[in-house]
């Protein structure tokens, strides 16, 4: 059992790639912020496009993005760093120039910006993930991951406020935001690619070039799919059942999405360090009974009915953002601990298509079951995440002979 230490904040800027490089991952999270939220809208208000054309090109853009995982892995895996974080980081400022150049009515070039911005959006997370395992180690690591979504979070939410305050001065305020998200994304690349953080790739073990087996990830993939729906239980699920089953106030929605932001800005950091004194793949698996406690406890909260519901489902929310605080801080860390050097790039990449995957079919697998009812929906949840939690649980590391480094970074997995 790993002892608890402290982390400075000092030393989680320097294991989270330096005071540049930091400033770069606000930055950029700060653009990302203005954007995301309102790319449908600037398709339907700006380029006069219709909302389903919209959502399809943004649709399809994310499921590119994601085709485009395996060959960011094998990037990595090439010893580049700093170099993928700010090609995550420019690819999008050519997206937000499509955006900006397209006409009204051009459906294909608007398509093609959503396209660039979503490879950017999926590259990135495996990108960061690389370099902060390459300039730190062990439970600091960790710590800076944490930190690092800690702080997207908030620039995400920073991002999101001043965009709303924005929105009132129409078309003209739109396109002024995406000129602004272009820039901050140039200007990130520019402070990311400054790092100047290349690594010489380990050399393969001989089991691996005869075609061996990777170590096994395949029920911590196949269970951090379903994991994944918990991001979208604030943003999707809660929303839904708040205003078509409850019949609730949308301020109940607003006020548990700022208070998920907020718990996340705050507490990534404390609880994944508190944590740390527990093997990574025992406080996943612990994520996922967390999350599929709040499950059952939006069950029970949804059987209240019209007014005392909507307070028991932002009070369960709390429990679903602690535990999605335990998964945040515990999954990439793991994958990061399992896989050898030399192919850390590539299961960094499958991570993140599972992820994606998972946010991707989310929305659709939680509105069909809601169309259900209450029961299907949190039940169906609710037993699937307990069943990847056993999955995680109970999977054993075994695989590739991995080199000592990779044996003693396992040693606390």
């Amino acid at each position: 059992m790993a002892t608890t230490t402290k982390i400075q904040p000092r030393a989680l800027v320097r294991a989270s790639g330096g005071p540049r490089y930091a400033v770069a991952l606000a930055v950029d999270a700060l653009g990302t912020g203005l954007l995301r939220p309102f790319l449908l809208l600037y398709g339907v208000t700006v380029l006069r496009l219709s909302a389903s054309a919209t959502g399809i090109a943004m649709t399809v853009g994310v499921v590119v993005g994601l085709v485009c995982m395996p060959a960011v892995g094998r990037w990595l895996d090439r010893g580049a760093r700093s170099t993928v974080v700010a090609a995550s980081m420019l690819v999008r400022v050519l997206g937000v120039a499509l955006l900006l150049a397209a006409p009204a009515g051009h459906v294909w070039l608007f398509a093609t910006a959503a396209l660039f911005l979503g490879i950017g959006n999926q590259a990135w997370p495996a990108a960061h993930a690389a370099l902060v395992a390459t300039v730190a180690h062990g439970r600091e690591r960790d710590a800076a991951l944490a930190g690092g979504r800690a702080l997207r979070n908030a620039g995400l939410g920073a991002g999101a406020l001043l965009a709303t305050a924005c929105l009132a001065g129409g078309t003209t305020a739109l396109q002024a935001l995406a000129a602004v998200t272009g820039l901050a994304y140039l200007a990130a690349a520019a402070l990311a690619w400054s790092v100047h953080l290349h690594t010489h790739p380990a050399a393969t073990p001989a089991t691996d070039r005869a075609g061996g087996p990777a170590p096994r990830m395949r029920a911590l993939l196949a269970a951090n799919v379903i994991y994944a729906f918990c991001l979208n239980v604030p943003e999707i699920a809660l929303p839904l059942i708040l205003v078509t089953q409850l019949h609730a106030s949308p301020v109940w929605s607003a006020a548990i999405f700022v208070a998920n932001t907020v718990l996340v800005v705050t507490l990534q950091v404390p609880v994944t360090v508190l944590m740390s004194r527990f093997p990574r793949r025992s406080v996943l698996a612990i994520a996922g009974v967390v999350l599929a406690a709040s499950y059952f406890g939006f069950l029970a909260a949804t059987s209240l009915g019209h007014g005392w519901g909507a307070p028991a489902v932002a009070a369960v929310s709390l429990v679903c953002t602690i535990g999605e605080i335990i998964y945040a801080g515990s999954a990439t860390a793991l994958v990061t601990a399992l896989a050898p050097a030399h192919l850390l790039g590539r299961a960094l990449a499958r991570f993140q298509l599972s992820t994606g995957f998972g946010l991707a079919v989310s929305p659709a697998v939680i509105t069909a079951l809601a169309s259900h009812g209450s029961a299907a929906l949190w039940g169906s949840l609710a037993a699937a995440t307990l069943l990847s939690a056993s999955a995680v649980a109970t999977e054993k590391d075994q695989g590739t002979r991995l080199s000592g480094c990779c044996r003693r970074a396992r040693a606390g997995s």
